[in-house]
């Protein structure tokens, strides 16, 4: 993810490259927000462990569990093709 002058509870959408990167923006999307493990595991009936792991860049987490946990939070996934530069 690209540098910047925000603080680092802010979080800084854009293209993601790994699952530690996905879950690393989750996580300060939701401290952002001041919502709790506790809380986003409770609305969107996702184990805390799984959100845990998740945020910390599990690689084998399930996608649809993701895409629930993502949505809860207010985000979405948009694929679209790489640059031909990259």
């Amino acid at each position: 993810m690209a540098t910047s002058n925000k603080p680092a509870d802010r979080p800084e959408y854009g293209s993601i490259h790994s699952t530690a990167e996905l879950g690393a923006l989750a996580r300060r999307h939701r401290k952002s927000r001041d919502i709790t493990l506790q809380t986003l595991s409770g609305v969107a009936n996702l184990n805390m462990r799984f959100l845990s792991e998740f945020e910390r860049g599990k690689e084998t987490a399930e996608i649809g569990k993701v895409i629930k946990a993502l949505s809860t939070l207010g985000l979405e996934i948009v694929i679209q093709p790489r640059n031909s530069s990259s």
